[in-house]
């Protein structure tokens, strides 16, 4: 009795260990799927362009984003009217800039919001909340300039807005833009600021939003709301 007895007790113990074991197999399994799907996740949201681009790979991203998306006609629409620009493929990183910007609906939440007479009128921001966390969201990246010498800032000019103190490699801000206004051109900014693009019609648009009422800081007293899509 005592033999059998004993024998009860290892297969109990054995029968436990077993099952155990298969618990924590089945444990490690599930927790294993958990990470595959965290991984799949994980790499879906990096495939996104939106949420890869950042101020560490700037120009590798923008790029390669140039390469996949060849437009270079767009559109601005203003309660004014319209605007349509052409962009310069010789600028590659602004011009991709430009184009993702457009097809991501940032500047759809952006207004002009600089009217200098009789010299530029300049667009990409606003105090909208969700524009400023657009903003954030890709760290505030910047641009190398892309000058060209038979790229000058002539009437109907597009260019890219920079910050003047402490840039002395004369950064390109992605976000905002501005216009030449001015019939003689703004030449002192030639190899200032990064000219990427020009108006091809709508200079009577212009001409209307030249005449609106700014404040001390050219900002118009009413907003000019925009939206940008690609033509081609």
């Amino acid at each position: 009795m005592k033999v059998s007895f004993k024998i009860v007790i290892l297969l109990i113990i054995v029968l436990f260990s077993k099952c155990d074991k298969e618990k924590k197999e089945k444990e490690n399994i599930i927790e294993n799927k958990k990470k595959i799907k965290l991984k799949k996740e994980k790499e879906k949201e990096i495939l996104k362009p939106w949420d890869s681009l950042n101020s560490k790979n700037t120009e590798a991203f923008l790029l390669e984003y140039g390469k996949q998306n060849p437009e270079t006609k767009v559109i601005i629409k203003t309660k004014f009217g319209n605007i349509k620009l052409r962009l310069y493929n010789d600028v590659p990183v602004h011009r991709a800039n430009f184009i993702f910007l457009t097809k991501i609906k940032y500047f759809n939440t952006t207004v002009i919001y600089r009217v200098a007479k009789n010299f530029v009128i300049q667009g990409g921001n606003s105090d909208n909340m969700y524009t400023q966390k657009q903003r954030r969201k890709y760290g505030n990246y910047l641009m190398q300039p892309e000058f060209r010498k038979h790229r000058k800032h002539k009437f109907g000019a597009l260019a890219a807005a920079r910050q003047w103190e402490k840039n002395p490699n004369k950064l390109s801000s992605p976000f905002e833009f501005y216009m030449v206004h001015q019939r003689n051109g703004a030449h002192h900014l030639d190899n200032e600021h990064t000219v990427f693009g020009e108006v091809i019609s709508g200079f009577d648009t212009m001409d209307k939003i030249s005449k609106v009422r700014v404040g001390v800081d050219e900002w118009p007293i009413d907003d000019i709301r925009m939206t940008i899509e690609i033509l081609d």
